[in-house]
């Protein structure tokens, strides 16, 4: 998982980061909130770790923009000193997912973000095969299907077509794309990620008939959507 985490106390922050890494997770810790949210607002993250209290701003005020600016679903935990039951009452009803208070535990909070993922459905089971509406993934040989015919895709293709079908409904930015399938590391131009998703469109035959979409989000990236087939 890709966790953003917003947090001023350094200490606990590199203490925390390094739990959440050895936890298989990928972790962008900064506490600038509006480096935070910037990244954010590039779909870098599945789910997000809060402090309430910063230097020039409240975790409840990010939240805030977060659900009702940007109207980013994703998962939100709160790790805060406040524990008083108006506090937990707020946070939940401006949009948390769940809430931890301080001194965070290492195997707590590890649950806690698992439970998330759950919910969310980023934790999927490892299964050989991706089915969903008339097209099949075969994750074992790569291959694709559409209807029973077999689809022929470049390996990039493919891996594109798979993040998008196991993430129907959710925004997709190019960062986190070259980030899935290319690698921290890949020097590539977000064009790459627009002329391999207008490839799998048109190799995929996504129209209005297949019953999903894939909706251009200005200045994000991609969304798979679901849709009513057309006659």
């Amino acid at each position: 998982m890709r966790i953003g985490y917003l947090e001023d106390d350094q200490q606990l922050a590199a203490l925390t980061k390094e739990w959440l890494v050895s936890g298989g997770h990928s972790v962008y810790w900064t506490d600038k909130h509006k480096d935070f949210i910037q990244q954010v607002k590039q779909g870098a993250f599945d789910i997000l770790v809060l402090d309430w209290e910063l230097p020039d701003i409240t975790g409840i005020e990010v939240l805030e923009h977060i659900r009702k600016i940007l109207r980013f679903e994703l998962p939100v935990l709160f790790c805060t000193q406040r524990d008083s039951e108006s506090d937990v009452v707020t946070a939940l009803e401006q949009g948390a997912d769940d809430y931890l208070v301080k001194p965070v535990r290492e195997f707590e909070l590890k649950a806690r973000i698992s439970a998330l993922a759950r919910r969310a459905g980023l934790e999927k089971e490892l299964n050989d095969t991706l089915e969903v509406g008339p097209y099949v993934f075969d994750l074992k040989l790569r291959e694709a299907f559409k209807n029973g015919v077999k689809i022929a895709l470049t390996e990039k293709d493919f891996e594109v077509a798979v993040c998008l079908y196991s993430n129907i409904g959710r925004v997709l930015s190019r960062a986190y794309l070259l980030e899935t399938i290319w690698g921290l590391s890949a020097e590539l131009n977000t064009r790459t990620v627009d002329v391999h998703v207008s490839r799998v469109r048109k190799a995929l035959g996504i129209t209005s008939e297949s019953g999903y979409r894939i909706k251009t989000v200005y200045q994000h990236g991609y969304r798979l959507e679901t849709i009513a087939p057309t006659d």
